[in-house]
């Protein structure tokens, strides 16, 4: 009676063991997707615009009563900070259009200074104009294992050496796709 009690809570126990560990490596799975999606992309400057366009967007809403007393003059903060949230996610979800949106966020980000409210009260344009240079600055890198490989190979003069028989070739790595043409 005595032994298999024993036996029941040792498998109980190495049963919790495994679902925790099981746990731990879909929380580890997970944040691993997650930091892969994150650098993937000009996500900094996507996060500062898209509070940038928030900013601004809010603001100058209110009651719909003191809006009609405003005219037309909260118009273009709503519609500056619209088009601000966009530009912040199209950074995100169209990383190969990140150049165009970091340049029109800095443009919308200045002209939100004059238009709108001194551009949510500076706060605005300045997130703006940082996150539309993070994402122009932005570079998507390349594989760093694919980097080691050509630097391994090289010799002290520079140039690579071929490799003696039997050995197997190291590819060179391939270059990743860009539209704009950006070099890693």
């Amino acid at each position: 009676m005595l032994l298999t009690r024993r036996r029941s809570r040792s498998r109980t126990e190495s049963r919790s063991r495994d679902t925790a560990r099981s746990g731990s490596r879909s929380r580890s799975w997970s944040w691993q997707r997650w930091r892969r999606w994150r650098r993937s992309r000009p996500f900094w400057g996507g996060l500062l615009t898209l509070l940038s366009g928030a900013w601004i967007c809010v603001l100058p809403l209110a009651p719909l009563k003191i809006m009609l007393q405003q005219g037309v003059a909260g118009i273009p903060s709503v519609l500056m900070g619209a088009v601000m949230i966009v530009l912040g996610l199209t950074g995100w979800f169209a990383p190969p259009q990140r150049v165009l949106a970091g340049i029109l966020t800095t443009l919308v980000a200045t002209a939100a200074l004059v238009l709108s409210n001194l551009g949510g009260f500076l706060i605005g344009t300045l997130l703006g104009i940082f996150g539309g240079g993070l994402m122009f600055a932005w570079q998507p890198y390349a594989d760093r294992r694919a980097g080691n490989r050509t630097t391994e190979n090289r010799t002290a003069g520079g140039s690579a050496s071929p490799p003696a028989d039997g050995e197997p070739r190291t590819p060179t790595p391939t270059p990743h796709h860009d539209p704009q043409g950006a070099q890693p």
